[in-house]
């Protein structure tokens, strides 16, 4: 019930006639059931509220399936940062967990990583062989999983893919990331926060690309590897908050710059040229027309982002919130 796993979720509906999916989601932060209201009374699609903490639950589950496509996860850097026992509990623990049901069920594993698990690159692009050098405590956990997961590959035989991408951005993106955010409270005429100099560089790509990319990994994606997706859209984060204001037609003067976040990675970069030339996978969307019709999105639907929008989402610093633990 995720951003980019509702996005999957449609996409494999609307191109695949014959596919059933079985939608397992914890409805924690981050989530939403609205996300997938217009696929609720489709016969294929099931979904059943449970964690991956219940390992009884996961092996029934997986048992049931052909194969498991793994987006469960606590995504927010910020977040990480005030509680980073969450993170290692969903994105590590849980991949743990869910690592044991497929290797005891004989299921494929599809697990959705991240370009963060490199860390910052000044020039170049990270290769998927590349060393893992995550800066925060949500890359870290991301990482950690990384590691369990071709550990199986290698000692269990287990049939399983991995694949990081760069920064997705399109419709039902939870309203603390850095697109959203900027259309709502610039939509609100409130302040648009941007850490430091807003110089931090990503590469975005539009979430129905990263949904195609994932499917092709989820049928032709050799056992044991890694596929890096990107697009090569590589802009400063400024830059796409100017962007978004000048597509709603708002003014620079909105813009606030806010004390940068600790650990905040400079530039992320990947090359995608593996699943490029092996599985035949580019990009379809142009990222300007793709942002226009973001933002034509979040404006025309208000319903949505309104009752989740609330002001500790919105808030320009989550991360200096005081940190919990639960000892």
């Amino acid at each position: 019930m995720g951003f980019i796993g509702s996005n999957f979720i449609r996409y494999m509906l609307s191109n695949i006639s014959n596919v059933r999916i079985v939608n397992l989601d914890n409805l924690s932060t981050g989530s939403n059931a609205s996300n997938l209201k217009d696929v609720e009374a489709d016969a294929r699609y099931t979904f059943i509220k449970g964690d991956l903490t219940d390992c009884r639950q996961l092996l029934k589950l997986v048992g049931g399936v052909d194969t498991v496509v793994n987006f469960a996860a606590q995504t927010h850097v910020d977040r990480s940062i005030a509680n980073p026992r969450l993170f290692f509990e969903s994105n590590t623990l849980g991949t743990f967990n869910l690592l044991e049901a497929c290797r005891k069920k004989g299921v494929r594993l599809v697990h959705v990583s991240t370009d963060e698990v490199y860390g910052e690159i000044a020039e170049g692009s990270f290769k998927e062989e590349d060393r893992l050098k995550p800066s925060n405590p949500y890359s870290a956990s991301k990482a950690a999983a990384d590691i369990f997961i071709l550990s199986y590959c290698r000692t269990y035989g287990l049939d399983a893919v991995i694949t990081r991408c760069t920064n997705n951005f399109g419709p039902y993106q939870f309203p603390e990331k850095l697109i959203p955010k900027t259309i709502i409270r610039a939509n609100l005429n409130m302040k648009v926060p941007v850490y430091g100099t807003g110089r931090n560089i990503r590469d975005w790509i539009y979430v129905l690309d990263h949904c195609e990319a994932l499917r092709l990994v989820l049928e032709k994606g050799r056992t044991g590897e890694v596929y890096n997706v990107s697009s090569f859209n590589e802009y400063e984060n400024i830059e796409v908050v100017k962007k978004v204001l000048e597509v709603m037609g708002k003014d620079e003067s909105l813009i606030e710059f806010v004390e940068d976040r600790p650990g905040h990675d400079v530039r992320y970069s990947l090359d995608s040229s593996k699943i490029r030339n092996e599985l035949c996978w580019k990009p379809k969307h142009r990222f300007d027309e793709a942002l226009e019709q973001t933002v034509e999105w979040y404006l025309n639907n208000e319903w949505w982002w309104k009752p989740i929008a609330t002001g500790e989402v919105l808030h320009p610093t989550p991360w200096k919130a005081k940190p919990r633990y639960t000892l």
